[in-house]
């Protein structure tokens, strides 16, 4: 439990550099860029004190270790993210009462003379069980033109997290790809406390629950799920780009999603566009 005491006893570790891939915009999700964090620990460390015993407080080199990993991980469009991962790491270790983060960026890319540009957040064990106060909004096309195209559709309806609305369901002609048949397609909002990068592994787990398997590029599939949009973010790397670069060509994906979000769409996204080859079917029952 996290100590009483007015002025808890305090571990500090200053200036770990490390490098990662972090920032909203195209360069820096596809270039690393060197970082530098503090951690300030809380632990009651008296009897750590008393016997000089490793095992009576924390042990720091870990918690940097922890750190150094979330930074040099998988991309992130937030220092505010960073920040929190290494904060829920280190609050899984044990003695562990609290915990201070600062994550800086060196060399911000911004056209100001700015040395470094931080976040800071402070989370203490009782935080862990606390949940997410903002969600973003995002957005998921669903295709499906193997077996059951519709149970395909609500299996993954079912299975995306914080799914608010659902578009209706519409019947598509193939794009692209050897011949196959017709597909069901849909979109999906949600409001998530996923970043894009976990959203994109939900979206993977659930098309191989569905079966999916890779085996042609545009070929015939049970289930395919694709991150339009998340919130207003822009993100070019090796295994996401959003918003998705194909959308603004398909109107299989745009006239679902004019359904829920017409305002993210050019005024003249469906003059732009061939007519023909899609059919809105129905609305999908969950």
């Amino acid at each position: 439990m996290p100590s009483d005491r007015l002025h808890p006893d305090r571990i500090e570790v200053r200036g770990l550099r490390a490098v990662g891939t972090i920032g909203v915009l195209p360069e820096e999700q596809t270039r690393a860029q060197p970082f530098e964090i503090d951690l300030v620990i809380e632990s009651d460390i008296r009897n750590a004190g008393r016997t000089d015993d490793l095992d009576q407080t924390v042990n720091y080199a870990a918690a940097l270790a922890m750190a150094a990993k979330v930074v040099e991980s998988e991309p992130t469009l937030l220092l505010e993210r960073v920040a929190s991962r290494i904060a829920e790491e280190i609050l899984g270790m044990a003695r562990v009462d609290a915990v201070e983060v600062t994550v800086r960026k060196l060399r911000p890319p911004v056209p100001e003379d700015v040395q470094t540009t931080g976040v800071s957040v402070r989370r203490t064990r009782v935080d862990l069980f606390r949940p997410q106060r903002f969600k973003t909004t995002a957005y998921v096309a669903l295709g499906a033109n193997l077996g059951d195209r519709r149970e395909h559709l609500r299996y993954a309806v079912g299975q995306l997290p914080d799914v608010t609305r659902c578009s209706g369901v519409y019947e598509t002609a193939p794009v692209g790809g050897p011949e196959q048949g017709q597909y069901l397609n849909m979109v999906v909002e949600l409001e998530t406390d996923l970043n894009p990068f976990e959203l994109l592994e939900t979206c993977l787990a659930i098309e191989a629950g569905a079966g999916r398997e890779r085996l042609v590029r545009w070929g015939a599939r049970t289930l395919d799920l694709d991150v339009l949009l998340w919130g207003e973010a822009s993100i070019v790397c090796e295994q996401l780009t959003v918003p998705h670069p194909r959308m603004w060509e398909r109107r299989f994906v745009l006239q679902p999603l004019a359904e829920l979000a017409p305002g993210r769409l050019p005024e003249d996204w469906d003059r732009r566009l061939p007519e023909g080859g899609i059919t809105r079917v129905d609305d999908l029952e969950r």
